[in-house]
């Protein structure tokens, strides 16, 4: 039972990975379009930089007051929350699964 609740985590951590692929590339677009020049642009190949998913995390979107940027980048966070999280918890279950007999 431990393990098909980890397994259950995994593809809620695949549910998340899957809006963060979704939102995260429209949110880039549109720092790159309309916020071209402030310290959120982040330049070629910031999909997984970790300066920008730092940004991310730490909701660095909201110092440029667009709430346009705010509905997608809140989105793109949570989700990127939801794959650590779902990630986490399958990997704590798993080594529970693995110390009891």
């Amino acid at each position: 039972m431990i393990l098909f609740l980890a397994l259950c985590f995994v593809g809620v951590a695949i549910a998340g990975a899957t809006a963060f692929v979704i939102f995260w590339p429209l949110t880039l677009v549109h720092i790159r379009e309309r916020h071209a020049g402030t310290e959120a642009d982040f330049g070629p190949g910031a999909f997984l930089a970790p300066a920008a998913l730092h940004w991310l995390l730490g909701g660095g979107y909201r110092a440029l007051r667009d709430p346009s940027l705010s509905g997608l980048a809140t989105p793109a966070r949570i989700a990127l929350l939801t794959v650590f999280a779902g990630l986490g918890m399958a990997g704590l279950l798993w080594l529970i699964s693995e110390a009891t007999p």
